[in-house]
């Protein structure tokens, strides 16, 4: 009796401890299968991409399409949106109000579900088409009396006529104006650290193999971006 209690005793102790073990790693499991219900759950997060050409569905708006779709591609929970700014009548900022094709898209910036914005515009002259520089300043009616874009993640695509064609300098500009927005800047990964660069060949960019790797890893970014900002992780 006296040499089987400390045997018994012993045997409690482990039992309890792999209880208590047993019991921890179940909190564990629980908590993490709840915290990935409640991902999944989430609410949709819609990435906006504007396509700034005045030629309607040409290069600009396919490069913008193409950061749209690799951005999708990320998560299940990422919607995207192209708004095609081509054949539209959008002026530039005014101090009275001006009623054009721009008010109607606001609505697209104050649905809840937007999260983040990505940009294309094709190289003018190594600078913005007018209609990205127009749409850019009718946003600022966007950042009153709420400012819709303020935290949230915007990238940058541009397309000229040659590798060498402004498109890093046009991606720079329409970042710096982004900025006044309180927005983040985000590029794509290695190597399209700034953005998307892509070379349009006769109204092509499908073999610019490249530039469109550039456009994809920066819509994939921001959607990156805007899952981390939700505090959501990719699935």
């Amino acid at each position: 009796m006296n040499e089987s209690t400390p045997s018994r005793r012993m045997n409690t102790t482990l039992n309890r401890r792999h209880f208590i073990a047993a019991a921890g790693m179940a909190a564990v499991a629980a908590s993490t299968s709840s915290s990935k219900a409640a991902e999944a759950g989430a609410a949709p997060l819609k990435i906006i991409g504007v396509a700034c050409s005045p030629r309607k569905g040409m290069t600009t708006a396919k490069a913008v399409q193409a950061a749209l779709e690799a951005a999708r591609a990320v998560d299940a929970r990422i919607q995207t949106e192209l708004l095609d700014l081509g054949g539209l009548n959008i002026h530039g900022h005014s101090p009275t109000p001006i009623n054009d094709d721009f008010n109607p898209l606001m609505a697209k910036f104050t649905d809840p579900a937007f999260g983040g914005l990505i940009i294309g515009s094709p190289s003018y002259f190594r600078t913005m088409s007018a209609l990205c520089k127009a749409f850019i300043e009718r946003c600022y009616a966007l950042r009153d009396p709420k400012n819709v874009f303020a935290n949230k993640p915007v990238g940058v695509v541009a397309v000229a006529g040659n590798r060498n064609g402004g498109q890093e300098l046009i991606i720079q500009q329409i970042q710096a104006a982004m900025i006044s927005f309180n927005m983040f800047i985000v590029g794509g990964n290695s190597p399209a650290y700034l953005g998307g660069t892509l070379v349009a060949s006769k109204d092509d960019i499908s073999t610019d193999e490249v530039g469109l790797d550039s456009a994809r890893k920066t819509g994939a970014r921001v959607a990156q971006v805007v899952l981390r900002l939700a505090g959501l992780t990719a699935g």
